[in-house]
């Protein structure tokens, strides 16, 4: 009888075993979170100020990355590169359609159109809401037009969602004011931000993470893994978050930039014309190439920028609190990855859509099942384009076609392994290229100064560009620079 008692135990413990932790032969789940215009400042990150409960909370749970660059700093080909895990070839991968002109209406092809693609021929459930790739309802129309149109991805998505409230499609919601209100309706006669007398419901993104709260449920319930992928659009201009939000700060606290002037001895062309903000045309000040605008109006932009950033991390903490509940974070992979920088007052320019620093630099996190040393950060340089084949040998999904990016999943094991330590950018006619120490940045245009050096072991702001004081150092990262050279520049 006791042997029997004990055979029960044995049978019992190795039940609840199974049933409480995924097998390690089980695959296992992908979170992809992608936040819109989210520049590294977050607690986490060690900006004092933010209040990013939730993702400081991923982060202590996972590794942040200090050093991680996108590849294009603009919205939809930063994401053409993450998603397919390569570098820009050609001048189309620079601009906002370069998924819908490289993939929309084409015929399905033996190299998978993403890392989603390949995750479903695999077996996945893939499932999108909000924004992933550019197009916030995942198909392609004009801000003008009626919502109708080709997939933007035709062969990765089982499923793709954005709840558009009030506001009617995609791209109004993407520009949404409280009550239905938006950019688009109204022609740009808009402000910049608005201090929104709602719920977070009341906005999209709030939305957005109710239904992706919703679909956990239902991917629980499938017999196959899943990828879902949340898209949301706050920090994105314009800046508008509910009240609470805007509450967390006081304005006076809120400092202006610290290198609010241009780079010394470069081109002007080199900066943007932030063209973007001054689309929301009832602004109190433009900005421009060099034109830095008031500390007061400043402040008060950045004060929007922080309400939205505390925004979205409520509603990530909304999905990542339901994937735990649900117990699907024991056999989920967390990605927090955020599409490019942003310049908020730095070097005079609003907006992304340079090769300097600010654009560039954009958070990364990834928290992974059973991770050894989690909350040690890595500083170690990654890219957005190694993302994809870290997802598939961490899914142990084999391919057989070329990647740009290399595996981070060395660097998720021990926080200071080093994959490869450099990282390229590109945008309009430049090249640029990040070590641990410099950013040298090579423009081909006949306009001089066309080359840009940055020392990082001085000074982080890229307050001077250095290249004719240390034309040694450039010599030397000239060959480094080239091996980016993906033959887009040419011509």
């Amino acid at each position: 009888m006791k042997s029997i008692q004990i055979l029960f135990c044995v049978f019992t413990l190795v039940w609840l075993s199974i049933s409480c932790n995924p097998s390690e032969n089980s695959s296992p789940n992908v979170l992809l979170i992608a936040i819109d215009d989210l520049r590294p400042e977050l607690g986490c990150y060690g900006n004092k100020l933010i209040k990013s409960p939730n993702l400081d909370k991923l982060a202590n749970e996972g590794r942040l990355f200090n050093n991680h660059f996108v590849q294009v700093p603009t919205c939809g080909a930063s994401r053409y590169s993450m998603l397919t895990g390569r570098r820009p070839t050609k001048k189309i991968h620079l601009r906002n359609n370069a998924i819908s002109e490289t993939f929309a209406n084409k015929p399905e092809m033996s190299i998978p159109e993403t890392f989603v693609h390949q995750l479903k021929r695999n077996g996945y459930y893939t499932v999108s809401i909000g924004k992933i790739s550019h197009h916030p309802d995942g198909i392609v129309y004009g801000y003008n037009d009626e919502a109708k149109g080709p997939k933007e991805l035709p062969y990765s998505w089982n499923e793709i969602h954005s709840e558009v409230g009030s506001w009617g499609n995609g791209w109004k919601a993407f520009f949404a004011y409280a009550n239905g209100k938006n950019r688009i309706d109204e022609k740009k006669q808009v402000l910049p931000y608005e201090r929104a007398d709602v719920e977070d419901n009341g906005l999209p993104d709030g939305l957005n993470a109710d239904l992706a709260v919703r679909k956990l449920h239902e991917l629980k319930e499938k017999d196959q893994p899943f990828l879902l992928a949340v898209g949301f659009y706050k920090p994105h201009m314009p800046w508008v978050a509910p009240e609470k939000y805007w509450d967390l700060y006081n304005r006076d606290s809120i400092q202006i930039s610290p290198n609010p002037e241009p780079p010394s001895n470069i081109n002007e062309l080199s900066l943007n014309n932030c063209g973007e903000f001054n689309g929301y045309q009832l602004g109190k000040e433009k900005a421009g190439r060099g034109v830095r605008l008031s500390d007061d109006y400043a402040k008060q932009l950045r004060h929007g920028y922080y309400a939205c950033v505390s925004y979205a991390d409520a509603q990530v903490g909304k999905v990542l609190n339901e994937l735990k509940r649900l117990k699907l974070d024991k056999n989920t992979m967390i990605i927090v990855w955020g599409d490019h920088g942003w310049h908020l007052g730095d070097q005079a320019q609003w907006g992304k859509h340079t090769l300097f620093e600010r654009s560039l630099k954009s958070t990364l996190i990834i928290k992974i099942p059973g991770m050894r040393a989690p909350g040690f950060p890595s500083n170690g340089i990654v890219e957005s384009i190694d993302i994809y084949p870290t997802i598939m040998e961490f899914c142990n999904i084999e391919y057989n076609y070329v990647l740009d990016g290399k595996s981070l999943l060395p660097m998720l094991e021990i926080s200071e392994a080093h994959v490869k330590n450099v990282a390229y950018g590109y945008f309009r006619n430049g090249i640029t290229m990040r070590n641990e120490h410099y950013r040298l940045t090579k423009y081909f245009r006949e306009e001089t100064p066309n080359i840009e050096l940055y020392d990082h072991t001085e000074e982080s702001l890229e307050t001077s560009n250095n290249a004719m004081l240390k034309e040694e150092i450039v010599n030397r990262l000239l060959p480094l620079l080239e091996e980016g050279n993906t033959g887009l520049f040419n011509d």
